[in-house]
């Protein structure tokens, strides 16, 4: 039998060497560092996105998109560097976490006209309101009620890749507004085999694909809720796939 009182074991992950941690924090705490790491990250965005061939499925999506909006984009931790520089002409709120490239994420999403609101959330649910997860939810709550797009990744921080989180349906929920899956998956890329979420930049003069799946509208009633959570599990997975196909390459 099943001993429900146990807490789940959380999945381990391996520990970030200290002195990327104390370099982190000098870039971070340094404005003029920031200024420059984040120049540097546009520059390189920018070669990204005109060295690529870009598809996107469907060929449409735009035109699906639009009429939606305000709408929550859903994205995977690992396949949003690079949102900020597609042009899809639908400016929105992020949030980025308060992490040590945090600075220089909010510097480049504000360089392309995206909205930064600086919190994050997390598997330790005590260490919430320490991030600002909460007044960060609210924040993105507030955007979309005043018209505002907003754009989340659908996995918790150093949580389970890949694995839908509670935060994203709940936003939807309380909003109204609906969820948009996103993949984006590139023919070149360096993959960061040892980060939790397997992130992966995207490299020049390669092809990338963006795929828009379908439109999931989350009830108020919080029973209906986990298999709207599911629903949007199981086709961010199948747009993370056929987004790698696309483009020729195996799925990470």
């Amino acid at each position: 039998m099943i001993d429900m009182s146990k807490k789940p074991v959380l999945p381990t992950r391996r520990r970030t060497p200290r002195w990327i941690n104390r370099l982190g924090k000098r870039i971070s705490n340094s404005g003029t560092a920031a200024v420059f790491f984040s120049w540097i990250g546009v520059v390189y965005l920018e070669l990204v996105y005109w060295t690529n061939r870009f598809v996107v499925d469907p060929g449409n999506a735009l035109d699906l998109a639009k009429p939606e909006q305000p709408v929550i984009l859903a994205v995977w931790h690992g396949q949003h560097i690079l949102l900020p520089a597609l042009r899809i002409n639908m400016p929105a709120s992020v949030m980025i976490s308060r992490s040590l490239d945090g600075e220089i994420t909010a510097r480049i999403a504000r360089a392309y006209g995206s909205k930064a609101i600086r919190a994050s959330g997390g598997r330790d649910q005590r260490k919430n309101l320490e991030k600002g997860g909460m007044r960060g939810f609210l924040e993105m709550a507030e955007a979309l009620n005043s018209g505002e797009n907003v754009v989340q990744t659908a996995d918790i921080p150093k949580g389970t890749p890949r694995r839908v989180g509670n935060g994203i349906i709940r936003l939807a929920a309380i909003t109204g507004r609906p969820i948009i899956p996103l993949a984006v998956a590139s023919s070149r890329r360096y993959t960061f085999k040892n980060a939790w979420d397997r992130a992966s930049l995207n490299l020049p003069f390669g092809r990338t694909a963006i795929c828009m799946g379908t439109i999931i509208h989350v009830s108020e009633i919080r029973d209906q809720q986990e298999q709207s959570r599911v629903d949007l599990e199981n086709e961010m997975k199948r747009l993370t796939s056929k987004a790698y196909n696309i483009v020729g390459v195996t799925n990470e």
